[in-house]
């Protein structure tokens, strides 16, 4: 978890689209919820995380690193795990999951090259690695990049 997906847990926050302020029998009339007087009650009040000219904690604590906005989490799986397939049969990144073999594919699969692999298959995946890829084609089946 770092600051720049910090966000308020779930039930937390109520959805703003009751109305205020239309008499006792909504459950929000007179003080509309806003109890009685005090800085709260009073239009400009002041914005979420403010601490009376304290420093807020969100300029206390010490920023570290960066997150790149285009890098991709790529999930990796081993040749070995192909096995399970039939001889000649096509792998595509749906098979994998209706295998088991990938829970979430997130931005994408690729087969690295540990491992044996002792069938003829077509695979169609997002990567491969240089071995992965010499092994599978060594056999006479396809990797094919999608």
């Amino acid at each position: 978890m770092d600051l720049s997906n910090l966000k308020p847990a779930d039930g937390s926050k109520h959805s703003d689209n009751f109305r205020r302020g239309r008499g006792h029998g909504s459950g929000n009339g007179k003080t509309a919820g806003k109890g009685h007087k005090g800085q709260k009650a009073r239009s400009g009040a002041p914005r979420p995380g403010f601490e009376g000219g304290q420093m807020p904690l969100y300029r206390r604590i010490p920023k570290r690193g960066f997150t790149n906005r285009n890098s991709k989490n790529i999930v990796g799986i081993n040749l070995s795990y192909l096995e399970r397939f039939d001889n000649g049969a096509t792998v595509t990144v749906e098979s994998l999951v209706e295998a088991g073999i990938v829970k979430n594919p997130r931005d994408g699969v690729k087969i690295l090259g540990n491992g044996e692999l002792t069938k003829k298959l077509d695979v169609k995946v997002n990567a491969f690695s240089a071995s992965a890829k010499e092994k599978i084609e060594a056999l006479g089946g396809t990797a094919e990049v999608i």
